[in-house]
């Protein structure tokens, strides 16, 4: 199963997977990973490419429209099911760590 493969996201999984939630090209969903993640994650094309091909092979995304070299992916059902489970899985984390780190720091 996909989710196994996929337990723990890597943040450019997760971002680019967010970035799926609408059709976009290769360097669209690169500029779009960028600007979610306010800069801190940048995705070349290789690093990009290799995970579009391992999303679409567990069909957690598909290809929506080729012209010439350009092709168009957007998120599945599936996709978005374990998008969805690796951002409650993020929010169970700072809750866990929430009860720990409140009162010991101030910035928490």
């Amino acid at each position: 199963m996909a989710r196994e493969q996929f337990q723990n996201l890597t943040e450019p999984m997760y971002y680019i997977l967010l970035s799926l939630l609408e059709e976009r090209c290769g360097v669209d969903i690169m500029e779009r990973v960028e600007e979610i993640s306010k800069g801190r994650v940048k995705i070349g094309p290789g690093t990009l490419y290799a995970l579009l091909g391992r999303f679409e092979k567990e069909r957690m995304i598909k290809e929506t429209e080729v012209v010439g070299r350009k092709r168009s992916y957007i998120i599945t059902d599936k996709g978005l099911a374990i998008l969805k489970e690796e951002y409650e899985r993020l929010i169970n984390l700072i809750e866990d760590g929430r009860l720990f780190l409140v009162g010991k720091y101030d910035e928490v």
